[in-house]
């Protein structure tokens, strides 16, 4: 089974995203501020780390959160080697073309813009990756 990391700070969003994707299969863990998502990442890569997990297979991020923001874990996963084990797509409103250049050239597989897309889609859009 596949798992993944939901990065998500609104808790209506994070029910609905989580109780689709469970539908379609996948373990899910949310985050639901960037300090949770960076202490989960973190527990991720530690070595001896009592609790280990492996990477998720995907990271499902949201940009804007509180206690940090989604391009701070996006850098983060990266100088931390996390993008060869796991991708990440970016879900969030920010939808400026800047955005989008800035979020793909960092590394994510995808950026999808929550208004354009509903939970189902954002799941076919995840089984399009594996």
């Amino acid at each position: 089974m596949r798992s993944i990391l939901l990065v998500e700070d609104d808790n209506f969003l994070a029910d609905i995203y989580k109780e689709k994707l469970e539908e379609a299969g996948f373990n899910i863990e949310v985050a639901v501020d960037g300090e949770e998502a960076i202490r989960k990442i973190t527990e991720y890569r530690l070595p001896n780390f009592e609790n280990q997990t492996s990477w998720p297979d995907l990271i499902l991020l949201d940009m804007v959160l509180s206690h940090g923001d989604g391009w701070e874990i996006l850098k983060r996963i990266k100088e931390w080697g996390g993008l060869e084990k796991t991708k990440v797509i970016i879900l969030s409103n920010l939808g400026q073309k800047e955005d989008v250049k800035k979020g793909l050239e960092m590394g994510a597989v995808k950026y999808l813009v929550k208004a354009h897309y509903t939970p189902s889609q954002v799941v076919e859009e995840i089984n399009q990756i594996f």
